[in-house]
């Protein structure tokens, strides 16, 4: 599932149905070249030109090789302040104030499975089902390391990844930016999909041209929220629910979060994502180290539909754990609209006689049993049951589910 060829820098990952590659080029930068379809092996049949672009200026080494920038490479974890001008994938600030780093190709190494991401929500994968690379990156001056990780699914069209930012140095630094992914396309011939929302209108679709210039997706409420969720799809123009191709972000995170976009004068696109830059600042420590949210990036020939469908299958089978991830869920009934805080024991047991009249196999209680909870201004964690409300407490409720068949539980 992943493969390097020494000779020529080239990591290919692939399954049944999708191909991501990357090259290492003059030793040092990590240059994005392909994702999509499945390739059997990849041939280079569309070398990236090296040409000359006005005002596009060389780094430092090649400062006599016009042909030559970082400001149109594509790059799979963009620096800051060393002539790339589009969206850079982290930020640092050093000791000496300085927020200028460079990151180039150090080393890389392959495992089976998914190692898990310390303190965070992350998918997993036997190692039967999916392999991770991880490509390490090193600051020029020795005081920043990155490690890249992506894992690839054999039974879904994603890929998972995240980074790991370690203060290799021996001096404190600040992380300013610390994206889980960036990538870059060729083209822009997109259409740009996010999900807005507000209460009781959450996860809106929202299709529009994708735009010259900065486009971001983003929630600054310390949450993803309802008003925005973190996910993200750039859709062909001609891809509808069942065909055409979408190519899709949504980050395992449930934090303030920023994806963006980025076309540039020359046409094509960059796409980063991660926690939101914006007041962010995490100190680290000479050896100590950061670790990315997740993103999944899913791709799909299948339009939209195809894209849901590879994302339903990471969060069934490599997300959701425990002795309850393949069973079939019950059918169930939540007394909410049916009582709202107007509920006592008689009510309760009415709603599970007319519940197992129904066929159903689950009744959940709701909002209402703790506290003095008569409305949603008052009690909101007072976690002690309304002995006045449920004279028989949680433990009646739970008994006239069960003596009719039914399983109990709360919202």
């Amino acid at each position: 599932m992943i493969q390097f060829d020494e000779k020529t820098g080239i990591f290919h990952l692939s399954n049944a149905k999708m191909s991501y590659v990357m090259q290492v080029v003059r030793g040092r930068y990590l240059m994005h070249r392909y994702w999509g379809r499945k390739l059997r092996t990849f041939r280079d049949s569309r070398p990236f030109q090296e040409i000359d672009r006005a005002f596009s200026p060389q780094p430092a080494a090649y400062e006599n090789e016009r042909t030559f920038s970082l400001d149109v490479l594509p790059q799979e974890y963009p620096s800051y302040g060393h002539v790339d001008y589009r969206i850079p994938a982290y930020e640092v600030r050093l000791q000496d104030g300085t927020t200028t780093t460079e990151l180039f190709y150090k080393g890389y190494e392959i495992v089976k499975g998914k190692p898990a991401l310390p303190g965070l929500p992350a998918s997993y994968a036997a190692e039967d089902k999916a392999e991770t690379l991880t490509i390490t990156l090193a600051d020029s001056q020795g005081k920043l390391e990155a490690e890249l990780l992506y894992t690839v699914f054999a039974g879904a069209d994603a890929i998972a990844r995240s980074v790991r930012l370690t203060n290799s140095g021996k001096e404190p630094l600040d992380l300013l930016n610390a994206a889980s992914f960036a990538l870059d396309f060729p083209d822009h011939d997109f259409e740009r999909m996010n999900l807005w929302g507000g209460h009781a209108s959450e996860r809106t679709a929202e299709r529009v041209p994708l735009m010259h210039g900065i486009e971001e997706s983003a929630s600054r409420r310390g949450a993803s929220s309802h008003q925005a969720s973190p996910f993200l799809a750039l859709v062909r123009k001609d891809a509808g629910e069942e065909s055409g191709e979408v190519y899709g972000f949504s980050l395992i995170w449930s934090g303030e979060f920023s994806l963006k976009t980025e076309v540039e004068q020359f046409g094509t696109t960059r796409v980063v994502g991660g926690i939101n830059p914006f007041e962010f600042r995490w100190h680290l420590e000479p050896g100590e180290a950061f670790q990315t949210p997740e993103a999944i990036l899913v791709y799909s020939t299948e339009g939209l539909n195809g894209m849901s469908q590879s994302f339903h299958e990471i969060v069934r089978h490599h997300i959701v754990r425990g002795k309850y991830r393949d069973a079939v869920r019950p059918i169930l009934v939540n007394n909410w609209e049916a009582t709202y805080f107007d509920f006592d024991d008689a009510k309760m047991d009415n709603l599970a006689a007319c519940a197992k009249d129904l066929g159903i196999e689950l009744m959940v209680l709701d909002d209402g049993w703790f506290g003095k909870r008569e409305d949603d201004n008052s009690s909101l964690g007072d976690w002690v049951v309304n002995m006045e409300k449920l004279k028989g407490g949680l433990q009646g409720v739970a008994e006239s589910a069960h003596k009719r068949g039914l399983k109990f539980g709360l919202w």
